[in-house]
């Protein structure tokens, strides 16, 4: 049996460097012909635009004018043969007026990208106008996103693998387990050789503002090896100080989050409040409903935590000004699989649930969403 999976195996892994092979071969072949067809673009706009500037008045235009007009998606700068910037199109004109090296740098970009098309006065021969011109993205997205598209499936591929042997060997479970637990180990030798170095850094001047900056990373990799470390093992619960252990995830993915996004934080007067945590898992709960909160608002609103307590319970509401979750969808939120966006597992609400559910004695539930408005998620822990 494991000899016909080893045979299965290798033929998925041969048909699947055929596709990629293939797939990449005919975007690039396809890419050719676009460059091709985008030269003869900018050739048939200079020819059209010294055309117009030398035509006769009782000239028929209209044919000019439309392949002026009709270029929309190659960016040109026109120069003179001292190249001295005369005109350019379809460039953003906001940097241009912001930055008046903006054309500069764009000029220098597309000579490394292509030699320019040249048209020479006929009457004057040493007049030269020149157009450079840039790739579209057309272009762009031929070229470059059937690259990366193969390579999410090369690793789809890779990852079904890995599942088909995980069934031979052992329970997935356990497999997965192993894996994350070799991850943490082997993250723990390359985050020690990084504190390390932190130390070294500490006696060289000048080194004052990225030291604080670079150990706040390397905690971040020393709290990512501690919940692979935790994986299949039963989560030690500690008394935690629960408003500091949420704002400091809070503050974590402020200063990743866009300028558009607004936090916010409310909290009891009652102060400090402390509940029995694994602050490792609880922390990625928090992380994880937090990133969806910001994949909701794609890049502007607002972000708002506010934590509450009655007598027996404490309640974490974690809303935001985003999409929100259309009725039909809300009952499926936690299941296994399910997920609105364009990428990841759809385990993310899934295995939060199970953590602040099964290993926390608490609830994680959709207090309010509306379409267009926004989602509010609650966590509530005992006391």
């Amino acid at each position: 049996m494991l000899r016909a999976f080893l045979h299965w195996k290798n033929l998925v892994a041969l048909l699947a460097i055929l596709i990629v092979s293939g797939t990449i071969f005919y975007s690039q072949f396809l890419a050719k012909k676009i460059a091709i067809r985008e030269r003869q673009v900018v050739e048939q706009w200079a020819e059209a635009s010294q055309f117009l500037i030398r035509a006769p008045v009782d000239a028929e235009i209209l044919f000019a004018t439309r392949i002026l007009t009709e270029n929309k998606t190659i960016p040109i700068i026109e120069t003179n043969e001292r190249d001295s910037i005369l005109n350019y199109i379809n460039l953003d004109t906001a940097k241009v007026a912001a930055n008046a090296s903006f054309l500069s740098k764009q000029l220098q970009l597309f000579k490394e990208q292509h030699p320019p098309v040249i048209w020479t006065d006929p009457l004057v021969s040493s007049r030269q106008n020149r157009y450079y011109y840039g790739e579209s993205s057309l272009l762009n997205q031929v070229r470059y996103f059937p690259i990366l598209q193969l390579c999410i499936v090369a690793l789809f591929i890779a990852l079904i693998l890995i599942s088909l042997r995980s069934s031979y060997l052992s329970s997935q479970n356990q497999v997965w387990a192993g894996m994350a637990k070799e991850t943490a180990h082997q993250l723990g030798t390359p985050v020690s050789s990084l504190e390390g170095w932190l130390e070294m850094l500490r006696d060289i001047p000048g080194t004052e503002k990225i030291i604080p900056e670079l150990e706040k990373d390397v905690r971040r990799l020393q709290l990512v090896s501690d919940r692979f470390g935790k994986i299949g093992s039963k989560p030690q619960l500690e008394k935690t100080e629960l408003v500091t252990q949420i704002q400091e995830m809070v503050d974590y993915m402020k200063k990743r989050a866009g300028a558009g996004v607004q936090f916010s934080m409310q909290v009891p007067v009652s102060q400090p409040l402390y509940v029995q945590l694994s602050p490792p898992l609880f922390n990625w709960v928090i992380e994880n409903l937090l990133k969806n909160a910001l994949d909701a608002l794609n890049g502007g609103g607002a972000v708002s935590v506010s934590i509450t307590e009655d007598v027996r319970t404490i309640q974490i509401e974690i809303a935001d000004t985003g999409k929100g979750i259309p009725k039909n969808e809300i009952s499926q939120v936690f299941n296994p699989g399910f997920t609105t966006k364009k990428r990841g597992w759809g385990l993310g609400l899934t295995l939060s649930k199970r953590i602040v559910e099964q290993f926390h004695n608490g609830k994680l539930f959709v207090k309010q969403s509306e379409v267009g408005k926004g989602t509010t998620f609650a966590i509530t822990l005992p006391k």
